[in-house]
């Protein structure tokens, strides 16, 4: 058996990216909105059925755009599931607006609408809820919410580009969607992300925002005669090295599901019998939503027998992390957001989460090795 470490996550390399890059090189146009980003740009509407998307340089950044597209300001609170990275809260903190924190379902991790309901107010302008692991979350229920009480539904999607909620495409469900492409994520061109978008008036103010707060855009496609400075903005537009690096992945985008879901399947066939028997919660998928196998988590039952699993995999060159410290215990959560519930979900999770290596170019040797160390464990 090799001794080589198994490591969590590598990006992947797509056959095309060097061809791409070198054409990038060669033109006279590296800077961003050419012909590279078109191309994903189209790709992307593609894969998730949204009217409009715009890249940009981070999903952080995309989120950042929705909260001034929403005009989000010191007098607004906005719902933020407590069990997420700091991006989802900080970019709504950078507007000023008060982060709220809710807590998770603990089937699935994602942001339970009834904590939502107990923590909303008529200052409440947004909730931003993300796909953990690329598993939809509770669409329904949110939705119902923001029929009641006249919120915006923004999605974090930096997991879940290709999951589906009862047929519909994450991140074109809710009234903004934000994605990832660090090389930590299905699709990446290092570091990356872009906005969807299903109206066109805010297509219209976000494609001015993303240009420093001009329309350049329009003078590029001959609607104006000249750019000028019309809005609020900043520099949200990536090169077109990585839009380029970004068509190139997303050109191979069923392949890299595929073995993404090889490695998911493997670990969900095999691991059922030993969870039984030491009480450890799988993940699961429910019915009605397709998943992306963003992740492959376990739940052990305490905090401690979960850090114990992951010295043991450690020990066996196997690397195997747990996920986000609740946001409402940080300290800038303390700082910038209010708790009206405690979080204790989140923090049950957070406490008891172990995530197995998933990447496409994981070896049947690797998984296996990845098998037998989970179940030598004895929790």
């Amino acid at each position: 058996m090799s001794t080589d470490r198994v490591i969590f996550s590598r990006p992947y390399r797509a056959s095309g990216e060097l061809t791409n890059l070198e054409a990038v090189l060669a033109s006279d146009h590296s800077h961003g909105d050419g012909q590279f980003t078109a191309a994903a740009s189209a790709k992307l509407r593609s894969i998730t059925e949204a009217p409009y998307a715009l890249l940009t340089t981070s999903c952080t950044h995309a989120l950042e755009m929705a909260g001034l597209l929403l005009e989000l300001g010191p007098e607004d609170e906005v719902i933020v599931p407590s069990f997420a990275f700091t991006s989802t809260a900080t970019s709504m903190a950078l507007r000023g607006a008060t982060v709220v924190f809710a807590d998770i379902d603990s089937a699935t991790g994602n942001l339970d609408p009834e904590a939502v309901a107990a923590v909303v107010t008529a200052r409440t302008k947004a909730v931003v809820v993300i796909h953990y692991g690329g598993v939809a979350a509770d669409m329904e229920g949110l939705q119902k919410l923001a029929d009641t009480y006249g919120f915006a539904i923004i999605e974090d999607n930096a997991h879940g580009l290709g999951g589906r909620w009862r047929g519909r495409a994450l991140g074109s469900i809710g009234t903004v969607g934000a994605l990832s492409f660090h090389d930590t994520k299905n699709v990446h061109c290092g570091e990356g992300g872009a906005l969807l978008l299903t109206d066109e008036i805010l297509m219209a103010r976000a494609e001015i925002i993303r240009e420093k707060g001009t329309d350049r855009a329009r003078f590029l496609r001959g609607a104006v005669d000249k750019y000028s400075w019309q809005d609020i903005g900043s520099s949200y537009l990536p090169s077109e090295l990585n839009a380029a690096v970004l068509d190139a992945q997303l050109a191979e985008f069923e392949t890299i599901q595929a073995n993404r879901h090889r490695v998911w399947d493997a670990y969900a066939a095999a691991l059922p019998e030993w969870a039984a028997r030491n009480d450890v919660r799988l993940m699961s998928v429910p019915q009605d939503r397709e998943h992306t196998a963003h992740l492959y988590y376990l739940r052990v039952p305490t905090e401690d027998r979960r850090d114990d699993l992951i010295k043991h995999l450690g020990s066996l060159g196997i690397s195997a992390p747990f996920h986000y410290v609740p946001l409402d215990s940080s300290p800038a959560g303390l700082k910038l957001g209010r708790t009206p519930v405690p979080c204790v979900r989140s923090a049950e999770f957070s406490g008891t989460v172990v995530r197995l290596p998933l990447w496409p170019g994981l070896s049947a040797e690797q998984i296996e090795r990845v098998l037998d160390g989970v179940t030598s464990f004895t929790v």
